[in-house]
């Protein structure tokens, strides 16, 4: 079996699920940060997925990108440690929980890295105001997440699994930007950082942070745009940051997908 070589950037909550998965599964895997990701362009990327997005995963001959995606495959490549529930109905549920963290609780936390490392809304004097969106935001995602959650020690019930990966590095990035968990919630996060995989990942993202108190001078200076692409820039407009956007598009910092990178030689 050749070795898995995955394309990642600092503090993606996306990379850091499939890394988990695959320190699970005892996958050995190199990791690289392409270069230009930055502003979108990144040619080594694109080669692996046209989204010019980490994470990306090489297993031989075969790319796969988007991080759903490449769960599913590690799931069915490489089954010997399943992370997938027995059922078809824990396995739905498993992935509805991903498709919530991975739309509506990244857009906040998105939000929440733009108003406390990129600058944004202090120019319009909107800082608190977004902060208090965020704030409702979360409290709401963290409750259903505590009813998914119920009573049991792990999302998938007695044993760790998918939908615990795809949650822990969610929980993880509103912790650092300084809204912990609270009470079962709380717990259960305290039971995912023992686990050897999730805590090599967290630690190793928590040490690619120490960027971030450079971004926002790339930002000032061009050498950074930030990806506003779907549910992250609902969530912008919908906390009432639409003046936020359009200064971000007046000083080219902000950027959204490029359908030309599709058909790029």
């Amino acid at each position: 079996m050749s070795k898995l070589f995955l394309w990642q950037v600092p503090m993606s909550p996306y990379v850091d699920k499939v890394k988990i998965a695959l320190h699970e599964k005892g996958l050995e895997f190199d990791a690289a940060v392409p270069d230009g990701i930055g502003v979108g362009v990144s040619p080594a990327l694109v080669a692996a997925n046209p989204r010019s997005e980490a994470p990306a995963l090489i297993d031989g001959e075969t790319a796969i990108f988007d991080s759903s995606i490449i769960l599913e495959y590690l799931e069915e490549q490489y089954p010997d440690v399943p992370l997938r529930a027995a059922s078809p109905a824990e396995r739905a549920r498993a992935r509805m929980i991903e498709e919530v963290c991975d739309t509506h609780y990244e857009a906040i936390n998105w939000g929440l890295f733009e108003l406390n490392y990129f600058g944004r809304g202090k120019a319009e004097g909107m800082v608190d105001q977004l902060f208090a969106a965020a704030r409702a935001d979360v409290a709401a995602i963290h409750g259903w997440l505590t009813q998914q959650l119920g009573d049991a020690e792990w999302f998938g019930g007695a044993s760790f699994g998918m939908a615990d990966l795809a949650v822990a590095p969610f929980v993880g990035g509103t912790e650092f930007n300084g809204i912990p968990p609270e009470g079962a919630l709380a717990r259960w996060f305290e039971r995912v950082n023992q686990r050897p995989a999730v805590a090599k990942v967290r630690a190793e993202s928590l040490a690619g942070a120490e960027i971030l108190q450079s971004v926002s001078g790339a930002l000032d200076s061009g050498l950074l745009k930030r990806h506003y692409r779907d549910h992250r820039l609902e969530w912008m407009v919908r906390a009432g940051g639409m003046p936020v956007l359009l200064a971000g598009l007046a000083a080219d910092n902000v950027r959204f997908t490029d359908l030309a990178v599709l058909t790029a030689p």
